[in-house]
């Protein structure tokens, strides 16, 4: 069957034009149909965007942040997201029953840790048995702060040679990560980090990305500010960056 009027070897420049001569050819079915344009749907999934991030504007903000809006949001929906961080501020509460840096023994091992880790999250850091080992210290020091403030997940310390017989002392710092009965990560020494340059925040993130605390977590936010307020103030006084006496974990 020929298709009427329509010259054969005909040149198309461009199949998906919109043209008239493309239309003739996509009625006899010289050219496949046009594909939908994709337009629609890229305005939808803006629109859909956009409708988000409206709905989750207030999303990572606590109380005091939240009363400070009260202006210009409408006050129903101010007052569903004050119940959401007084809901997950009293489920912190009552899981943080930890608080404080547990020093481990070998033989309670299983018990302190392994068993420990069905429950809640437990990160144990292995330190140097040289007091000279700088980023040991510093990680102690870190671990004592994050213990205090995330309570609801159990810090534990030990010296590698006492846990691990013949652990190199260049290993140290060693942070396992625990949960459900298994390592979930690991850190050895500093070095994925930012050295003898690393901070609170740096194991804050190790601590998002093992899944310990979640990104939006009130906790880590507050935190943020402090550090945020140390360093203009350091920098007011004119301090030295790296000045061992004048540490962030004071």
């Amino acid at each position: 069957m020929t298709v009427p009027d329509v010259p054969v070897n005909v040149p198309i420049d461009d199949p998906n034009a919109d043209t008239e001569w493309n239309d003739i050819l996509r009625k006899h079915g010289v050219i496949p149909e046009k594909p939908p344009s994709p337009t629609p749907m890229i305005e939808e999934a803006l629109q859909e965007a956009r409708k988000l991030a409206h709905e989750n504007r207030l999303e990572g903000k606590d109380l005091d942040e939240l009363a400070e809006l009260e202006d210009d949001e409408d006050e129903e929906f101010l007052e569903q997201y004050r119940k959401k961080r007084l809901d997950e501020l009293s489920t912190i509460n009552t899981a943080s029953v930890f608080n404080q840096v547990y020093p481990l023994q070998k033989p309670d091992y299983a018990k302190d840790v392994t068993e420990a880790s069905q429950k809640a999250y437990v990160f144990v850091l292995l330190t140097s048995s040289q007091g000279t080992n700088v980023e040991s210290r510093i990680l102690i020091e870190i671990w004592r702060e994050l213990a205090q403030r995330f309570g609801d997940v159990k810090f534990c310390q030990i010296r590698a040679d006492l846990c691990i017989e013949g652990y190199p002392d260049k290993n140290t710092p060693t942070v396992l990560i625990y949960k459900d009965g298994d390592i979930k990560k690991q850190l050895v020494t500093l070095g994925e980090l930012r050295g003898k340059q690393t901070k609170v925040a740096d194991l804050e993130k190790v601590m998002v990305g093992a899944g310990a605390v979640r990104s939006n977590d009130q906790r880590l936010h507050r935190t943020r500010e402090h550090d945020a307020g140390a360093s203009s103030s350091k920098i007011r006084q004119g301090t030295i960056a790296g000045d061992d006496d004048d540490s962030d974990w004071d």
